[in-house]
């Protein structure tokens, strides 16, 4: 008869790996904007999807699809800059 073992120590032995390092969560914290910008246009197209969009609805999504353009266009500048500010030495 085999005993029944668990796999605990197998899923847990790389739990400090896991973790996010500090580079990845500065990157997070920078793309937050960006991030937050798309769930409000997700939020703002979701409320659409059971009805017939209003005018109201129609605005609100040109207005959060601009944000999302905005966050996005300030991140990129953000990555070019910080791209060239490295230069050659």
């Amino acid at each position: 008869m085999n005993p029944i073992v668990t796999v605990q120590e197998a899923v847990t032995a790389f739990a400090d790996w896991i973790e996010p390092t500090d580079a990845e969560l500065n990157a997070i914290e920078l793309e937050m904007p960006a991030i937050l910008a798309d769930v409000d246009l997700l939020d703002a197209q979701i409320i659409t999807l059971d009805r017939t969009p209003t005018e109201l609805d129609q605005r609100r999504i040109r207005r959060a699809h601009r944000r999302v353009l905005t966050a996005r266009r300030e991140l990129a500048n953000r990555a070019a800059v910080a791209d060239t500010a490295g230069g050659a030495a």
